[in-house]
């Protein structure tokens, strides 16, 4: 399923200073009065910026700190917390189990259950594989079919996302029955100027079940081009569809969010039930009440290993993933804990305190950093990508950031510089955030290991983010002097 930009991020930025700075050489002791440069045209931005070689911790030199250890709001800099203590804990290999149960082994059943323990990953395709391993079994009748939502226990939607974005896929609620990122997707394809854009559902079988209220259109080449897609705030199966996108130019891929999304796997599974000529008298979703002793497993899906799943969500700032992510981690940590994000949060602490990384210079509210009041420094972020590379899973972690130039959602940013193919970095915006974290391997100079954060509500992204752009090319011209 195509997701809307899953979080605030922006996917598609065309580098804007790379071309114009000089490439001359920049010794260390000159780097300090460069940045400084650059700061001083955004007089009234809170920055925290700290730029160390990357090394053991007896080794790494600092070459520039700008208030390291003032608390910012990190955007998806926060995806960086999350992963890393996911990794460290569950290990690469680590698979999110579905399963389905019976009450018995037979071909009429009383109970059908499936089990949900918030895989991110799960589409229809794959929920129509995990049917076929029950037809296979000789089931052809079933009394009641049951939802069993109970893995991840608190609210599904956090209640410090703006309520905005919760209508939105890149927002969707994060429970333990989850169907394709728990988003209604859809594609927009631009035709005709003063045309609306046409609308291609991902799951052909939602038209059944929602509305649409197109008011986009198509406008010339040259005009702006957004698109926003999201779930009417009082009728939740009217799918609203805003913005526009110039003739002639590539579909957009788009979703809103679901409200009861338990609700909505239970009937897409329901339905490849039916096609599959299996009888369902009634359905509900459980979330309180856990499968009773006794059940036999029927069928189950796992999700691809957890190396996969941090590539999704970082490379892609997935919110969704990160999530999930942040609520398994609760989950282990406490199986009786009634809030499976707090429970989460003390769980990322006290993996990463052990690291090295300071538990008391950030506030984590989510572990996406959707919600603006994540509080992190640009020291503790630092930290964290210091530690990791000094464990077994270094090279996976950074496998799972963005490749400047080449992927994720720095794919077209830093195209033609120094930068490209040198910097690994997690993204990150929000309003009035704009973030950087991550690795650069400059052509002449030592890998380093940086955080630039940007708080500005005043300025727009497009600026604060060429500035945070420039100081990166800053550090490629780096060598030893």
């Amino acid at each position: 399923m195509a997701l809307a930009h899953p979080s605030q991020e922006v996917r598609s930025v065309q580098n804007t200073v790379g071309q114009t700075l000089t490439s001359a050489p920049l010794c260390p002791v000159q780097l300090p009065a460069s940045i400084n440069g650059v700061l001083n045209r955004l007089p009234a931005t809170q920055w925290g910026i700290l730029v160390q070689t990357l090394d053991a911790p007896t080794s790494r030199l600092t070459l520039y700190a700008r208030n390291p250890d003032l608390l910012l709001t990190p955007a998806s800099n926060n995806k960086l917390l999350t992963t890393t203590a996911a990794l460290q804990q569950l290990g690469a290999t680590y698979r999110i189990r579905t399963t389905v149960t019976g009450n018995a082994r037979s071909s009429s059943l009383s109970t059908l259950r499936i089990i949900g323990r918030g895989d991110p990953s799960l589409t229809t395709a794959q929920l129509t594989g995990l049917v076929q391993q029950v037809a296979q079994q000789g089931i052809r009748q079933v009394a009641l079919l049951v939802g069993d939502d109970t893995y991840f226990q608190g609210s599904a939607t956090n209640p410090k996302w703006d309520p905005d974005d919760t209508l939105q896929g890149y927002g969707a609620p994060v429970n333990s029955l989850m169907l394709n990122q728990n988003g209604i997707g859809v594609t927009l394809f631009p035709q005709r100027v003063g045309q609306p854009l046409r609308v291609q559902w991902d799951d052909p079988t939602d038209a059944q079940t929602r509305r649409l209220a197109n008011q986009s259109v198509t406008v010339a080449k040259g005009q702006d081009e957004f698109v926003k897609v999201y779930r009417d705030r009082t009728d939740g199966f009217l799918i609203r569809v805003e913005g526009q996108l110039q003739e002639g130019s590539a579909a957009e891929p788009a979703a809103a969010s679901i409200a009861n999304p338990g609700n909505y796997l239970v009937d897409k599974f329901r339905r490849a039930l039916l096609a599959n000529q299996i009888a369902v008298a009634r359905s509900t979703v459980v979330k309180i009440t856990p499968a009773p002793p006794g059940e036999v497993e029927l069928a189950a899906l796992e999700s691809p290993p957890l190396a996969d799943l941090l590539k999704e969500t970082n490379q892609n700032s997935n919110n969704i993933y990160a999530e999930a992510l942040l609520k398994t981690l609760g989950r282990l940590q406490n199986p009786r804990t009634q809030d499976a994000t707090a429970s989460g949060i003390t769980a990322v602490k006290a993996i990463l305190t052990p690291l090295g990384v300071n538990p008391n210079h950030y506030r984590m509210v989510d572990g996406s950093g959707l919600a603006d009041q994540n509080r992190v420094t640009a020291s503790v972020l630092v930290q964290t990508l210091q530690a990791i590379v000094q464990t077994s899973n270094a090279q996976i972690f950074r496998a799972s950031l963005p490749v400047a130039g080449e992927s994720g959602t720095l794919r077209d940013r830093f195209r033609g510089t120094a930068a490209q193919g040198r910097l690994q970095a997690k993204t990150g915006t929000i309003a009035g955030v704009v973030a950087l974290s991550g690795y650069l391997t400059p052509p002449n100079y030592p890998p380093l290991a940086f955080s630039i954060l940007a708080n500005d509500p005043k300025t727009s992204a497009s600026r604060l983010r060429a500035a945070v752009d420039e100081i990166v090319l800053l550090l490629t011209r780096l060598r030893s002097c």
